[in-house]
């Protein structure tokens, strides 16, 4: 894909992730631990075996939060903001808890776009972001706000 400018995106547009993105053990205790987390559901399976045995975690690891947002968005870039950046995240909402072995991948819906009143030549896209897994299960939404530049424009 081409680079996407404020232009290319209209109110309303939908893009699917092209690619899913498998998340593995490693890949959750590696994040957790580099991101300083203690929360032990995410890196020891003795914990959770013991603690949180029921359903749905059947004492398996929870994949982190963070990381779930970290992937959901990273699957959409291409399509919304790969040519700007990140303003903001709003309304996080943890549908269903993300598991190793889970594929996630992500469907967008353009919500609001507005000029910048801060940045001439650039604009303001707000989307509407949903996770889902291998099962077609949501397992996050949220609301990402991003700023791009207009064609021709540059920082």
């Amino acid at each position: 894909m081409t680079e996407v400018y404020y232009e290319d995106i209209k109110v309303g547009d939908e893009y699917k992730s092209g690619n899913g993105r498998t998340i593995t053990d490693v890949d959750n205790i590696w994040f957790t631990l580099l991101t300083n987390n203690a929360n032990q559901i995410h890196f020891n399976t003795d914990y959770t075996a013991k603690n949180y045995s029921g359903d749905p975690f059947n004492g398996r690891l929870v994949v982190n939060g963070m990381l779930t947002i970290a992937v959901v968005v990273g699957l959409t870039v291409e399509y919304t903001s790969k040519n700007g950046f990140m303003l903001g995240i709003d309304s996080v909402k943890y549908k269903h808890p993300v598991f190793a072995g889970d594929t996630l991948y992500a469907n967008v819906e353009v919500i609001d776009k507005r000029e910048s009143n801060s940045k001439k030549g650039f604009g303001i896209i707000k989307i509407k972001t949903i996770g889902y897994n291998q099962k077609s299960e949501g397992v996050i939404e949220m609301i990402r706000t991003f700023m791009i530049p207009m064609k021709g424009s540059k920082w």
